[in-house]
């Protein structure tokens, strides 16, 4: 008997062994499924922090990155909590303004409550981030400075400030490529030459100088596919030349098309022959532009055309001469010519086009209008009108402008807008008033004795 109570003793021992394995399997598989969640919950919290850093760059690409992400997460869940986590965060991203990011780092604040120290750092870096777009203004300097390709200044000889592409040789500034270049100073004996490739572009602009060359021009346009020449705003600038040169023969001169522009004064004293001269095309569009010289004003082989601009002219010989056309859009004119009876006022070889603008011209000829959208008025004067003494223009008794002609003259022409016809032109000169003559059709010449 007492041997078998201690069989059965030993059997019920061995049933409890064996039944306490088998639970101790059992209680190790939770801290495994345990550490699962935790991985995955630290992922979508690395996720996160790196979703909470986009602010420091573009908005829109900040909302593109958020998104890629957020979505990705669920794929690298196994749990139920990683799953619930993910899906909160889904919903959280279906805002695409910059709050999707903050509340995203809230959601990681939660699904890290256990660890504070994470948290945290997740709303630091939020708060941090939209301090970098503060940094773009910054480089508005740079291209305000890059507006110009060169700043040269003419104090004596000529020196260039900043910038490239002028070469300094003696008294000369030399551009040698396209682009915007900013003149200043003064110098008795100095020149701005423009040399480059065919097809490059070029713009001079004159912000204050005054510049007398000896041997040439002062402005020489020698080569370029197109110089503009641009008289700055709020500045005053003077030209002048002296030399006996028959080639480049202006104070400005242009083997190709100019372009006169800006909104500044410039006055132009020519001593060898013309002001502006151009082996093509002279074109204005701006500025207030006074010229002298020996012989003709402006001279063009080819074509003159005024789109705007206030130009007083005082020639030598003619006061604006085109071996092509002219053609005059707007802006004013004051012109008046030599004192050689068969120089004029204006003279164009080709048709002479008017459509809108001023002019104000005396001189002993003209060239009348080929085509024209308005009425004119030319008057012949059997005693010549006097240099150096004021000129009125009337139109219906109301006075359009006054000038003075710097030489004696026998003819005066007027195109203005303002004429239509039954329009009544006056004219006052040598101390009289003449008026009365009345357009009846286009061209209109009146004898006035």
């Amino acid at each position: 008997m007492d041997y078998r109570r201690i069989m059965a003793a030993a059997a019920a021992v061995a049933l409890m062994a064996c039944s306490l394995s088998s639970c101790g399997k059992d209680t190790n598989t939770e801290p495994a499924t345990g550490t699962e969640d935790s991985t995955s919950v630290s992922e979508t919290e690395q996720d996160t922090e790196e979703t909470t850093e986009a602010p420091e760059e573009d908005e829109e690409e900040t909302e593109k990155e958020t998104k890629e992400k957020t979505t990705k997460a669920p794929k690298e869940e196994k749990t139920e909590a990683a799953t619930e986590a993910a899906s909160s965060a889904d919903k959280t991203t279906a805002s695409t303004d910059q709050k999707s990011t903050n509340a995203a780092s809230g959601n990681s604040a939660g699904t890290t409550a256990s660890d504070g120290s994470s948290s945290g750092s997740s709303a630091g870096q939020a708060t941090e981030a939209p301090a970098a777009p503060t940094e773009a203004p910054a480089e508005t300097p740079a291209e305000e400075d890059s507006e110009f390709a060169a700043e040269v200044n003419f104090n004596g000889a000529p020196s260039v400030v900043k910038g490239s592409n002028v070469t300094i040789e003696g008294n000369r500034a030399i551009i040698t490529a396209g682009g915007k270049y900013y003149f200043t100073g003064s110098t008795g004996d100095g020149q701005i030459c423009v040399s480059t490739a065919t097809e490059e572009k070029v713009k001079v602009v004159l912000a204050g100088v005054n510049i007398t060359c000896q041997n040439g021009p002062a402005v020489f346009i020698n080569e370029a596919k197109r110089c503009n020449v641009e008289v700055l705003e709020g500045t005053a600038n003077y030209l002048y030349d002296s030399a006996k040169d028959k080639v480049y023969d202006g104070v400005i001169f242009s083997n190709d098309t100019l372009r006169m522009k800006g909104s500044g004064t410039l006055e132009i004293t020519a001593g060898n022959r013309h002001g502006i001269a151009s082996d093509d095309d002279v074109i204005f569009e701006g500025g207030n532009i006074t010229i002298n010289s020996v012989k003709s004003g402006v001279y063009a082989h080819d074509d003159i055309t005024i789109n705007d601009g206030f130009l007083t002219i005082r020639g030598g010989s003619n006061g604006l001469k085109s071996r092509g056309s002219i053609n005059i859009n707007g802006g004013t004119l004051c012109v008046s010519g030599g004192n050689k009876e068969e120089k004029s006022s204006i003279y164009a070889s080709g048709v002479f086009n008017y459509t809108g603008g001023y002019v104000y011209a005396a001189g002993n000829k003209v060239t009348a209008p080929t085509n024209t959208s308005y009425p004119y008025a030319v008057a012949s004067l059997t005693n010549p009108g006097a240099g150096g003494r004021e000129l009125g223009i009337f139109i219906n008794g109301v006075q359009q402008i006054g000038f003075t002609p710097h030489n004696d003259y026998r003819c005066i022409m007027v195109l203005s807008p303002n004429f239509g016809i039954g329009a009544e032109a006056g004219f006052a000169y040598n101390d009289n008033y003449y008026a009365g003559y009345a357009l009846t059709e286009t061209q209109n010449v009146f004898t006035i004795e």
